[in-house]
């Protein structure tokens, strides 16, 4: 889950200094652009280690496809977590295409560093999940190729608990026991969104406005103090680093989980249930709990010296026969609404209750402007003093004023 926590805000501000460009966009650039005439390209690309060897494979299907030109494409490793930092370091020698989490977005908008996305638009716009278009797009612009999305999911034993038992958050507590990140650092990435789905909004309704945070309403002090009372509830365990350990010795019944928790799972053999999230009853009465989501882009770097062919490889990189190869090589749940539908996708079960997860009703796609990571940095505090019962319910409200108060700047 960590892939998808922004980068510091001394990242940003090292971002921001070293490009000089301030919020300054690169000039847009046409169809005819000179790049689009020239012979040879001369292009480097960006992605995680996993999937460089699948990647090299797209390229020289693209090179088939494009034979009027000679491409000289070169694929190399690089941490899509770390992509925004090395760009900032040396722009003029970072990839021209590269990898990252969509809530980098903003802070490489702001800094100059991305081309809009000028040429696609309107075919990723009828093909991809309008989820993951929100995280390819900054300030109603499109910037990104989204090429995957992933959320949270409900991981459970069969043997433990019936499908009725998972309709909601109370059925399986009467029943078992669930794991939930509570009480350490992250807790913030599992239990934030469930604001949301009990009627807060997070940076506002499109999640780009600073001071939009609506945590500190009726809703949010309700949620919190849902919080504190999980506390006095025997069949919620706090676990982290021990959720999977937890699952396999039966501890607990079930647990929130990502798609990354999926191969230390199989130990459980045919006992191994996957769904997507419950409904929970937060106060005033049942709400479907929410996880966030995050969305995988390809984008373009502003310095490239080709721009309109990096933006022909990179929709080429998330079209929807690669976004099914790269999902049976890696696992990585397509963006693709078609591939969504497939068997391949319907007959995997982690990647089915993805697929539902990232629908608007049972997520909400993580905020990518800059003040994101100060919302990290102090949520997790908040939530694990609620548990903690380091917070006293007469005091609900004001810690809430004062969260939204601090999380917007």
């Amino acid at each position: 889950m960590k892939k998808w926590l922004s980068i510091s805000v001394l990242s940003l501000a090292l971002l921001v200094i070293t490009t000089g460009c301030g919020s300054g966009q690169p000039q847009k650039v046409s169809d005819d652009s000179n790049d689009s005439k020239e012979k040879t390209v001369t292009l480097k690309v960006w992605v995680d280690e996993e999937s460089v060897a699948q990647t090299k494979e797209m390229v020289e299907a693209f090179k088939e496809e494009h034979s009027e030109k000679d491409y000289d494409v070169e694929v190399v490793v690089s941490d899509s977590m770390k992509a925004s930092e090395n760009v900032k370091n040396d722009p003029e020698a970072a990839a021209d295409i590269f990898m990252i989490p969509h809530d980098h977005l903003g802070q490489l908008v702001e800094s100059g560093s991305i081309y809009k996305n000028t040429k696609f638009a309107d075919v990723l716009e009828e093909e991809m999940t309008p989820a993951s278009m929100e995280g390819a797009t900054y300030q109603d612009e499109l910037y990104g190729y989204p090429y995957g999305v992933e959320t949270c999911v409900l991981y459970y034993n069969r043997s433990m608990l019936s499908e009725e038992d998972l309709t909601s958050f109370e059925k399986i507590t009467d029943k078992a026991k669930i794991g939930i990140n509570l009480a350490e650092s992250v807790s913030d990435y599992q239990v934030a969104p469930f604001f949301v789905g009990n009627g807060s909004l997070l940076y506002g309704e499109t999640g780009e406005d600073p001071e939009g945070t609506t945590f500190n309403d009726a809703n949010g002090v309700e949620t919190l103090n849902w919080i504190i009372d999980l506390k006095n509830n025997p069949n919620v365990v706090h676990v982290k680093d021990d959720m999977v350990s937890s699952m396999l010795d039966g501890k607990i019944a079930a647990a929130i989980g990502g798609p990354w928790n999926k191969k230390d799972l199989k130990g459980m053999g045919d006992d191994l249930g996957v769904v997507p999230y419950p409904t929970a009853d937060f106060g005033s009465g049942s709400k479907q709990m929410y996880a966030f989501q995050g969305v995988k882009l390809f984008v373009v770097n502003s310095s490239t010296k080709a721009p309109v062919d990096a933006m022909e490889l990179s929709n080429f990189l998330v079209n929807e026969e690669n976004q099914l190869k790269r999902f049976e090589l890696t696992g990585i749940i397509p963006s693709n609404q078609k591939v969504q539908e497939s068997d391949a996708v319907k007959n995997d079960p982690v990647a089915k209750a993805v697929s539902i997860m990232s629908q608007e009703d049972h997520s909400v796609v993580m905020p990518k402007i800059p003040e994101v990571s100060t919302f990290f940095s102090q949520c997790s505090p908040l939530i694990n003093d609620a548990y903690s019962g380091k917070i006293a319910k007469d005091d609900v409200q004001a810690k809430l004023d004062q969260f939204v108060v601090d999380i917007s700047k």
